[in-house]
């Protein structure tokens, strides 16, 4: 991933990470790429108000027609692309929707 995102003038230096109970009190948006991790999260999430934290990555992606971000690995050299693709759109639509709200 860091090699197609570099090829756009992205240089990536973090890692991600697993989300913390501690998350939910810290963050107002967190962010999953499939329906998987939206079950996952389900170990951690005490109370409704919680779930309005999650959301689908692709609910900020405009004009395409994933639903999920599916993973890169899979794909080849094209799914790194197609990856970056949605992650481009989708911080797009991210930056969109905080301007919207006043952010």
């Amino acid at each position: 991933m860091r090699q197609h995102a570099a090829k756009r003038g992205c240089v990536l230096t973090s890692r991600a990470r697993q989300v913390r109970p501690a998350d939910f009190a810290a963050f107002d948006l967190i962010l999953i790429m499939d329906e998987q991790n939206r079950q996952d999260l389900g170990e951690f999430v005490r109370q409704e108000k919680d779930w309005a934290k999650v959301r689908l990555f692709c609910d900020f992606v405009e004009n395409r027609p994933e639903c999920e971000v599916p993973d890169p690995y899979y794909g080849g050299p094209e799914g790194f692309e197609m990856v970056l693709d949605l992650v481009e759109n989708g911080c797009q639509g991210i930056l969109a929707e905080v301007m919207r709200a006043g952010g």
